[in-house]
């Protein structure tokens, strides 16, 4: 397989993702599940996803359709489009899949994927982590991570916005 073909790879659809998962247990694998827009991949990004990982032996990333950034970020947003921002993820080593989702959370996908460790970052209490009560349900964990000081997509947007207009 080539490089491009593997990175392609790793994005699913919600029935291959369900089917994969299957595979994994099977395996007796340990599935992380984290969610977010990505919008511009940054050190923030690849830390957090990397301890993410972690936790288990497969990590899942729940990737916010363009609609969904719309939402939740507003008209101007995302910058990258679903199919740039599943590309970036998809080509991390520590990322073995990333699946698209429409709502404003992936309360729904958590529901199908039923993963066995949910992850987000600190600035989450554990209560407002969609899905913590399906994956407490079937006995998972729920992990809070420390978010890298000084990296946010939206203080780069505004930087990059602010330095455009000197």
């Amino acid at each position: 397989m080539k490089n491009l073909e593997i990175i392609t790879s790793k994005i699913y659809s919600l029935d291959q993702i369900i089917k994969q998962c299957a595979v994994w247990r099977f395996k007796e694998k340990k599935i992380v599940f984290t969610n977010g827009c990505f919008d511009i991949l940054h050190l923030g990004h690849i830390e957090y996803l990397a301890k993410s990982l972690d936790f288990g032996n497969v990590l899942i990333v729940g990737l916010n359709s363009d609609a969904s950034v719309k939402k939740i970020k507003g008209p101007n947003r995302p910058i990258s489009d679903e199919h740039a921002r599943a590309m970036f993820l998809a080509s991390l080593s520590f990322v073995h899949a990333v699946v698209l989702f429409d709502e404003e959370t992936p309360y729904e996908l958590i529901k199908c994927i039923q993963p066995d460790i949910l992850v987000k970052g600190q600035d989450y209490t554990v209560e407002q982590i969609a899905g913590n009560d399906v994956v407490r349900a079937r006995g998972g964990d729920i992990k809070t991570i420390e978010l890298t000081p000084g990296y946010s997509t939206t203080e780069i947007i505004k930087k990059i916005r602010e330095s455009s207009n000197d």
